[in-house]
């Protein structure tokens, strides 16, 4: 294990990022997910970024990538490393804020696969779906969808679709999957949809 701070050189690029909850939960199936995804990702020749610690579905998936000879990076904001939990696996970044935290496991990441979770883990989710339909980014966002704890955000989907709010064709930039094999797999095969807006990031806009 080493720390940090602020930067994460050196770190290959086939790192998934995993958001999810940093509490176990009370369903013993949301528990077995993040142990059996840590597992794939490793088996698969990839490795982790996420939020750092060593508590809940995070430290599981983070256990699991690194007993299984995956590379693993945490990136955690000095604040939460007493709430967290200090770093056991791998490498970690400390940061000063949650912006950092979230554009450096973006920088470092290839992939994203959200785990259940609660507030934090949704926020993630849908500001990673946003930027890659501004095309900030073309990644694969993946929702592994266990015991169905995802079935409302597929029917807000549907229902902001059904509004007008979301092209229906970019459904799609999100891929649900059902288990942990079949997210990981769902890596190779993504592609973006092609309605997404197609922006340049590259230059400032002049007002």
């Amino acid at each position: 294990m080493a720390v940090t701070n602020g930067q994460s050189n050196n770190i290959e690029k086939n790192l998934v990022c995993v958001f999810c909850a940093s509490r176990d939960s009370i369903e013993p199936a949301l528990n077995v997910a993040a142990d059996d995804l840590g597992r794939e990702i490793a088996s698969s020749g990839y490795g982790l970024v996420y939020g750092g610690g060593n508590q809940g579905l995070m430290g599981r998936v983070a256990r699991a990538v690194h007993e299984n000879g995956g590379q693993v990076l945490g990136i955690t904001p000095r604040a939460l490393t007493k709430r967290e939990g200090g770093a056991e696996y791998g490498r970690t970044v400390l940061v000063d804020s949650m912006h950092e935290r979230k554009s450096m496991m973006n920088d470092n990441a290839m992939s994203f696969i959200a785990l259940p979770g609660g507030f934090g883990t949704m926020e993630e989710l849908l500001e990673i779906t946003t930027w890659s339909l501004l095309s900030i980014h073309s990644k694969p966002v993946i929702v592994l969808n266990t015991s169905g704890y995802y079935d409302a955000l597929k029917d807000f989907i549907d229902r902001a679709v059904v509004a007008g709010f979301v092209q229906s064709a970019n459904r799609d930039i999100i891929v649900f999957c059902d288990t942990p094999q079949e997210a990981v797999a769902a890596i190779a095969k993504y592609q973006p949809p092609e309605t997404r807006y197609k922006l340049s990031w590259s230059k400032p806009v002049q007002i």
